[in-house]
């Protein structure tokens, strides 16, 4: 039996997803973030010692990293490929897009999302009255300076890119490169919306339909992307 160790509101979410695509069985163990601080709770450093979620159970091997770990689940239990392209040729198209956006989700997409969370709790942190105003002023330069550019730079790559290829990221189907995809564009349209990104928002409304997608929902609980 497969276990994920599921944290509330996280990456987590994506395992769970694609379990549900590939009818896999699977028990879920559940921690819940500090309500202050919005993190893991140390239990889960008795799983992994990074004490992060998701972390996969499987015939023995313990493994972390959603990206990993959905490239291990379609290696060994995808055997139809029909959510990831075939191993050979190891250079065609499919294969190269696919692995390059399994990559790009975490290594370049979420660096700016993630920043603009922190910057945004900057703002909103509690904080005497004379400092507020600097506060503010050095979180709307980094916004105006680097964390904006940056964003518009990436939905404008994922929106072209996404126009170019019919709708998927991995190709002319869905793979998983598309759930790991989900997560960037989820947090891109709860921090800055995506009204200027038709392709990523019809992405967004083709995923929410699925049922799998559904079900992961019913299983992993309440899914607050402003948490991480």
């Amino acid at each position: 039996m497969i276990t994920v160790h599921h944290l509330e509101s996280s990456r987590s979410q994506r395992v769970l997803w694609l379990l549900e695509e590939l009818a896999l069985p699977y028990q879920l163990v559940r921690y819940a973030r500090d309500p202050v601080t919005m993190l893991a709770p140390p239990a889960l450093r008795a799983v992994h010692p990074l004490g992060k979620s998701p972390v996969l159970v499987d015939d023995g091997h313990t493994l972390a990293e959603s990206g990993a770990i959905l490239e291990y689940l379609v290696e060994r239990y995808d055997t139809t490929h029909a959510f990831s392209p075939t191993p050979l040729p190891m250079d065609s198209s499919e294969r190269l897009q696919y692995r390059y956006w399994m990559h790009y989700a975490e290594g370049s997409a979420m660096p700016p999302l993630l920043l603009s969370l922190v910057l945004a709790r900057i703002r909103a942190a509690k904080m005497p009255f004379f400092a507020r105003p600097v506060a503010g002023r050095i979180v709307g330069k980094a916004m105006s300076g680097f964390v904006g550019p940056q964003l518009k730079l990436h939905l404008d790559w994922m929106e072209s890119s996404l126009a170019r290829s019919g709708g998927w990221f991995g190709g002319e189907r869905f793979t998983a490169a598309d759930i790991q995809m989900s997560f960037p564009v989820e947090a891109a349209a709860v921090r800055g919306g995506l009204e200027r990104h038709p392709a990523l928002a019809g992405f967004l409304r083709r995923i929410h339909e699925r049922p799998a997608h559904q079900r992961a929902l019913a299983q992993g609980g309440p899914f607050a992307l402003s948490a991480g």
